[in-house]
């Protein structure tokens, strides 16, 4: 290599080497220094509750197995299908130890050498793979005809009928537990999305907090409700605090608070009153604040009728003061309504006062200019004070 190829080759070295120098710079500025503390959530922004439960008694904990079919359906998938395995594999196992014993007490086996005109309980079972065998035949109900129960043990045929009904009522559960699980409306909710940030600004002339709520599916959610809690830690009068104090927040929308018509995107609002807990915010000590906005969704699934919960939450780095959703629905040539979900969350600013309480003396100072007048008719005369005393 000539002595210009090795200034090439230095010079791309140099450039590499400061390029992975400033990634690693960039990195460790915005993994340590770059972000601010998260906050602590209840409710995930999927609508997953952060709490756990401690120093849980014993006999509390046995309530869970009381609940059987509640706590299958909580399960998670992987330990519900080791359940359904472990169940239907250890009955088998089972019922094949049982079909042993019965073997090996009436002395079918080939090493006890029966006769040629001996019965046995149950045909063709050799040993303890057989009986295993029989036992997968007679609860599944494959029924091959080469193991069969014979009239010669009362035994075996109560050993039969146990296994039978047992086998139905197992399948009947698993079956039954499987099917719950993947029709629950939880999953409905799935397609339920709200955006990503809730904004403040004027809306009719008051100021409001908006979130904007959109339904993916066409088939609707009846009888849909949607509501609000607002999660503080508070101090009472009495020097108590309050971890979690709960407050409601009514949400309104414009086309009814009840029974939505959810086919296209709404946009909920809280009107920020005197009786609002935002009341007391501004725009410069929003982020000083420390709650959390969840918001509910409850409807009923159209096509089964199950009711459904849509939740998420929103802490104050996700409620934007000053701006306002962008348009989402708009009407094509061919006469159709589009929804345009890339600006769903999208955001623009606009002029909002910085407080509550900012708008409504502006309201209250224009009020009182409304309520005066101006005569006319009246002229200012301007009159010279003289001294008329005499002493």
């Amino acid at each position: 290599m000539d002595a210009s190829g090795q200034n090439i080759f230095r010079m791309k070295i140099k450039v590499l080497t400061e390029r992975m120098f400033k990634y690693l710079r960039k990195w460790f500025v915005t993994r340590f220094l770059g972000h601010p503390r998260r906050r602590t959530r209840l409710v995930s922004k999927d609508g997953r509750c952060n709490i756990e439960f401690g120093n849980v008694e014993a006999q509390t904990r046995f309530i869970f197995f009381v609940d059987i079919w509640t706590t299958v359906l909580d399960l998670k998938w992987r330990y519900k299908m080791t359940i359904f395995i472990t169940a239907f594999l250890g009955s088998w196992f089972l019922f094949g130890l049982l079909w042993y014993a019965v073997a090996y007490i009436h002395k079918d086996l080939p090493e006890f050498h029966p006769p040629d005109n001996h019965t046995p309980c149950v045909d063709n079972i050799n040993g303890l793979t057989s009986a295993f065998l029989f036992s997968l035949e007679t609860q599944v109900t494959i029924g091959y005809g080469f193991r069969c129960v014979t009239e010669q043990c009362g035994t075996a045929i109560f050993l039969l009928i146990f296994q039978s009904i047992l086998g139905v009522i197992i399948n009947s559960f698993m079956c039954g537990a499987i099917l719950a699980k993947i029709s629950r409306p939880k999953k409905r909710a799935k397609t339920i999305t709200f955006s990503k940030n809730a904004v403040i600004s004027k809306r009719g002339g008051k100021l409001c907090l908006l979130i904007r709520v959109a339904n993916l599916r066409k088939s609707l959610l009846i009888g849909s409700h949607i509501y609000g809690k607002l999660l503080k830690t508070t101090v009472t009068p009495e020097g108590e605090t309050i971890i979690l104090d709960q407050t409601n927040i009514n949400f309104i929308v414009d086309a009814g608070n009840e029974n939505l018509f959810f086919i296209s995107p709404l946009t909920i609002y809280h009107i920020i009153d005197h009786n609002s807990p935002f009341f007391d915010m501004a725009a410069e000590t929003l982020l000083q604040q420390d709650f959390e906005l969840v918001v509910f969704l409850d409807g009923t699934v159209e096509s089964t009728s199950a009711t459904c919960q849509v939740r998420t939450s929103y802490v104050p780095e996700e409620v934007l003061w000053g701006y306002r959703f962008a348009p989402i629905v708009s009407k094509t040539k061919e006469g159709k309504y589009r929804v345009d979900f890339h600006n769903f969350s999208k955001t623009v600013a606009v002029d909002t006062p910085h407080c509550a309480m900012c708008l409504y003396n502006e309201r209250d100072a224009r009020a009182k200019m409304k309520r005066g007048y101006d005569n006319p008719n009246f002229t200012l005369s301007e009159v010279n004070e003289t001294d008329d005393t005499k002493m």
